[in-house]
């Protein structure tokens, strides 16, 4: 093996759920909305996997029903956005499924992670029509 080949990095779920506090969930959801108002969808893919690396931990350490389709949907856009000639289509479907969900979580939300979930599905929509045109 050659000294200078690079690692290939890559960052495990845990395998033991991670515990999650009300402050880590809402910092991530705003490190996410920051993300998503500030990037466009055909420059973010490297950012974005981390995004979502991050979202499948903190979502596999939940037991709320209802996520199932949102999970499957990272995992989804994560595997597109692993290759460089993944559709944009593709992209912005899954996208748009995530917006969808999320907003279904949003209405079924109390508190104070309803505002920013609406928010979020909003932004995911927005960059899945920005990827189909």
């Amino acid at each position: 093996m050659d000294s200078i080949a690079s690692t290939p990095q890559t960052h495990a779920i845990p395998e033991v759920p991670i515990a999650v506090t009300d402050q880590q969930n809402s910092a991530l959801l705003d490190d996410t909305l920051t993300f998503l108002s500030a990037s466009t969808p055909t420059n973010s893919g490297p950012q974005g996997r981390v995004e979502i690396e991050r979202w499948e931990a903190v979502l596999a350490s939940t037991d709320r029903a209802g996520l199932a389709k949102i999970k499957q949907g990272l995992h989804q856009l994560n595997q597109l956005l692993s290759d460089p000639k993944s559709p944009a289509h593709d992209v912005a479907e899954v996208l748009a499924t995530l917006g969808a969900e999320t907003a279904k979580v949003a209405e079924e939300t109390n508190g104070d992670y309803s505002a920013p979930l609406t928010n979020l599905s909003k932004l995911l929509i927005k960059a899945g029509s920005s990827l189909s045109r």
